[in-house]
C-alpha cells in the first residue's frame, strides 16, 4: 500500500512539475546547422519524494568481460552539465552536481587523470566548446584508449540539416552567446566519425536522449536516460539532488558499487567499485528509475569495465 501511494505521489508531483516546451521556429546561432519546428522537451525537477524502484527488466551485462583496457592505455572525457540556461524559466538545479559525480566517478573509481577530463558547465558548455573539446580528444586518442561522453540537462527534437536522412532530429540543449544551441544527433555521429579508439562511452541524462542510439557502432556503448520520446527526472529524492539516472547510474551504481553483480575478478567475495561494468550500471538505473524508461544501444562486445 504505501508503494502504491508513492507511486501516486509521484505522478501527481510530475505532472504539477512539468515545464511548457519551448517552441523555436529555427536556430538563429550563426556557425549552426540550420534547423525549424524546434522543440526544447525540459528535463523535470520534481520538488518531494519519489517512489523506489526495484521493478523487473531486461538485462544489458553478461556476466563476461570484454577487451579490458591495456595497462599502457589513455582515458579521455568530456562530461557536460548545464543548470543556467538562457532565460530563467528552463534553468535547471541539478545537472552540474550530475556532471561533477561524473568526474568524480572516472578519476576516482576508474583511474581517468583528472587533467583528461573536460569538465564543461553553464555557460562555458557552449556549442563551440564542445565541438573543440571533441576534436581535442579525437586528436589524442590512440588506438585502444578509452573516451567518456556525458551530457545532462535539456533534450529537443526538429528538423535538421545535420547530414542524416531523418526526419524528426533528436538534439542536447547548450548555448552559444547568450542563446540556446543545439547538437544535432547527425552531428554528433560526424563529430564522432575519425577517432582512432573504438572503445568509447556515451552517457546521456536528458529528455529523448533515445535518439542517441544512432551513435551505436562496434565498440561504443551508449547509455540514455530516457526513449527517443520520453523525459528525464531530476530531484533532491536522488543522492539528495541529481539526475535520477546519473544517481542509480554513477553514484549508487558506480561509485557504491552497488551495480556490481558479477565477480569478474573470481577471487573475492566482495564487490569492489570499480568492477562494475557500463552495462551493470545500466541495468541498475534501469531497475530502479521510475518514470522514465532508460535505454542502451551496446556495440561492445560482451561487457565494458572502464
Amino acid at each position: 500500500m504505501r508503494k502504491l501511494w508513492l507511486s501516486v505521489l509521484l505522478v501527481a508531483l510530475l505532472l504539477l512539475t512539468i515545464s511548457p516546451t519551448a517552441v523555436l521556429a529555427k536556430s538563429d546561432v550563426p556557425g549552426q546547422v540550420n534547423a525549424t519546428d524546434i522543440q526544447i522537451v525540459k528535463k523535470v525537477t520534481l520538488h518531494g519524494p519519489a517512489a523506489k524502484g526495484g521493478k523487473t527488466v531486461p538485462t544489458a551485462a553478461l556476466g563476461s568481460l570484454g577487451a579490458r583496457l591495456s595497462n599502457n592505455a589513455n582515458k579521455y572525457a568530456i562530461v557536460i552539465g548545464i543548470n543556467d540556461y538562457p532565460g530563467s524559466s528552463s534553468d535547471l538545479q541539478y545537472t552540474v552536481a550530475d556532471a561533477d559525480e561524473m568526474s568524480k566517478v572516472l578519476t576516482s573509481i576508474y583511474g581517468f587523470p583528472a587533467s583528461n577530463v573536460h569538465e564543461l558547465t553553464n555557460d562555458a558548455a557552449t556549442y563551440d566548446a564542445i565541438k573543440t573539446a571533441i576534436a581535442d580528444v579525437r586528436s589524442s586518442a590512440n588506438p585502444g584508449d578509452e573516451v567518456v561522453f556525458f551530457f545532462s540537462g535539456h533534450g529537443a527534437k526538429g528538423k535538421a540539416d545535420d547530414g542524416d536522412k531523418n526526419n524528426v532530429d533528436q538534439a542536447i540543449v547548450v548555448q552559444q552567446d547568450g542563446q540556446f544551441a543545439f547538437i544535432w544527433d547527425g552531428e554528433l555521429v560526424q563529430w564522432f566519425s575519425g577517432f582512432l579508439t573504438n572503445r568509447i562511452i556515451f552517457v546521456f541524462d536528458s529528455c529523448l536522449a533515445g535518439g542517441m542510439a544512432v551513435l551505436k557502432a562496434p565498440g561504443r556503448v551508449v547509455c540514455m536516460a530516457s526513449t527517443i520520446n520520453g523525459m528525464s527526472l531530476e530531484g533532491t529524492a536522488w543522492g539528495g539532488g541529481h539526475g535520477q539516472f546519473t544517481y542509480y547510474f554513477a553514484e549508487a551504481g558506480m561509485e557504491s558499487g552497488l551495480a556490481g553483480k558479477y565477480d569478474y575478478n573470481g577471487d573475492r567475495t566482495l564487490y569492489q567499485p570499480q568492477d562494475v561494468s557500463v552495462e551493470e550500471a545500466f541495468d541498475y538505473a534501469n531497475a530502479n528509475c521510475k518514470s522514465q524508461t532508460p535505454t542502451i544501444a551496446d556495440g561492445f562486445d560482451k561487457d565494458l569495465l572502464p
